[in-house]
């Protein structure tokens, strides 16, 4: 199936971050699986198209304040962005960036990142004090499932990687 899905992530609310698309891969009890081969192309806001070296899974869950994305080898095996819940159509998904985010190295180990970005854009972009609390309340819990590679951080994002590696041999 070649179903294509637009990634629109925003910071908050309307201005432009990463806009990219990706190919969709399965939808289980975790969520939406999407990918990307390497050599796709993204955009930051207005700056130049950035062309991914990797190939990537990300993990949308409804409901959820975060979404993961893997990265195929490199420093960093798993990155967790927090989020207002996605807005989940058919083929577009639409996240707000929270700035706070988790980070795991290929060694496992796991790293809050971006907190001076979290505290600044507190301030430009208003956040209220519901949703600072939520997003630092999600980061803090999902720390440890990281570090642990409690699922679907362990084998279940390690076997959708696998599937989009051999599609993306398959394809490309």
């Amino acid at each position: 199936m070649n179903w294509l899905v637009h990634i629109d992530f925003r910071k908050w609310v309307t201005h432009l971050h990463w806009q990219f698309t990706m190919n969709y891969l399965a939808e289980d009890e975790w969520g939406l699986w999407l990918w990307t081969p390497a050599g796709s192309v993204a955009r930051r806001g207005s700056e130049p198209a950035k062309t991914f070296n990797r190939n990537n899974v990300k993990l949308i869950v409804p409901g959820a304040w975060w979404t993961a994305i893997w990265n195929d080898g490199g420093e960093f095996d798993l990155y967790i962005d927090t989020i207002v819940p996605a807005a989940i159509g058919p083929d577009r998904v639409t996240m707000i960036d929270l700035d706070l985010d988790l980070v795991r190295s290929a060694d496992g180990s796991v790293m809050i990142d971006d907190e001076d970005e979290f505290e600044d854009h507190q301030v430009r972009y208003g956040y209220s004090d519901y949703l600072i609390e939520r997003t630092v309340v999600e980061t803090h819990a999902l720390k440890p499932k990281l570090e642990t590679r409690e699922e679907p951080f362990g084998e279940v994002g390690d076997r959708m990687m696998a599937q989009a590696r051999a599609l993306s041999l398959a394809k490309y």
